[in-house]
């Protein structure tokens, strides 16, 4: 019998309505109402679900129900501005994480979650929750942050130096990271808690500097948003400045200033802490090293550039958990699409949600078959 629940995560993992199944399946509106009314779907149709939705028809005769995400339960920034097919996209991809997560689990022993929990450091009395943000209040919101990020930094052991691999580091403290796909290019990043393991998921069409920050500001909410004490302006406020004071640290930045403030210096230095020009043109401005004019003049050039040009970019961080394992398995005969069938998962599915790891274990095992091949020849 089809399980509902997985054809209904698998039409909204595919950003389709219920009229747009219906047709896509040359079905009547009625055929869909009545299956969703627990009308047990015949193997014809399910073949067509199956090719339609892109997911193997095992993984609509599981017995495990999946549903949803609360849209609460997950960090996402300016949730407003997301279309409901975006939102739901992202939110079928971190259940389908969570599959993914499951079955590693169960492979390995992987990092344990090492996540400082931070909200009690929130004077709540000072700060309070609400939304309407003054400038003594954002100061404080920005303290805090600060604080907060100089905790994490020091319970992690990362001193006052540059972070060398972001999501390496993430996934050392037991955070798993995963990617999201093309069709959620809305979703700058978002993260949650699922059973207990927090999840990081990352847009990787945006620049590598781009997704350090991201990855950077979702740990902010990991570690100070988790009990919900607040939300909206002041949490992406928070998040952002933790992410800032994260990946450039308040006493190291100030210990080595800029002394000709332009945009040569300003990408010299960027490629040392692995962030954006704007992101640590805007880090000297607040630590007071650098003019508003200076800013002002550094964003103009930037902006002149082109608004999603990052100048002498670094290259993108992955996965190396996620390569370790797949590249392990893969030595023991275990291919990705193995992986993917096991899963009861589309090959795209699952490639999308690692980092493209999959296609390329495939690619280089293609490669080298070939060549053997050559070699016979």
């Amino acid at each position: 019998m089809v399980n509902m629940s997985r054809l209904e995560l698998a039409r909204k993992r595919r950003g389709l309505t219920k009229k747009d199944l219906a047709h896509s399946l040359d079905v009547t509106d009625r055929t869909v109402s009545n299956w969703y009314s627990q009308l047990d779907i015949d193997m014809k149709h399910l073949e067509k679900i199956s090719e339609v939705l892109k997911f193997p028809k095992e993984f609509f005769l599981e017995t495990t129900d999946l549903s949803l995400p609360n849209t609460e339960t997950v960090s996402f920034r300016a949730l407003s501005k997301i279309s409901s097919r975006k939102r739901d996209i992202a939110l079928s991809q971190t259940v389908i994480a969570e599959i993914i997560n499951q079955w590693l689990d169960s492979k390995f022993d992987l990092p344990m979650p090492v996540i400082p929990d931070l909200h009690e450091l929130r004077n709540n009395s000072t700060i309070g929750s609400g939304t309407e943000l003054d400038e003594e209040h954002s100061d404080l919101c920005l303290t805090y942050a600060q604080t907060c990020a100089e905790v994490v930094r020091k319970a992690w052991g990362l001193g006052e130096k540059p972070i060398s691999n972001m999501i390496s580091l993430l996934e050392s403290k037991g955070i798993r990271t995963f990617s999201l796909s093309d069709e959620a290019q809305e979703v700058d990043a978002c993260c949650q808690w699922i059973n207990d393991r927090p999840f990081i998921f990352l847009n990787i069409a945006k620049s590598s500097e781009r997704c350090r920050f991201d990855a950077a500001h979702e740990l902010g909410h990991l570690v100070m948003h988790r009990h919900g004490i607040i939300e909206g302006r002041q949490m992406e406020q928070e998040a952002n400045a933790f992410a800032s004071a994260f990946l450039m640290p308040k006493k190291s930045i100030r210990a080595d200033p800029i002394s000709t403030p332009n945009l040569k210096t300003i990408i010299a230095k960027k490629k040392y802490w692995k962030v954006s020009a704007a992101a640590l043109t805007y880090r000297y401005r607040q630590l007071n090293l650098i003019t508003d004019w200076n800013a002002i003049t550094i964003y103009k050039q930037l902006s002149e550039l082109g608004r999603t040009i990052e100048p002498e970019p670094i290259a993108h961080e992955r996965s190396l958990l996620l390569f370790k394992v797949m590249n392990l398995l893969k030595d023991e005969g275990l291919r990705p699409i193995d992986i993917a069938d096991e899963l009861k998962l589309s090959f795209e599915d699952f490639n999308g949600l690692t980092f493209g790891i999959p296609q390329e274990l495939t690619d280089e095992m293609t490669e080298l078959r070939r060549s053997k091949l050559r070699l016979v020849i």
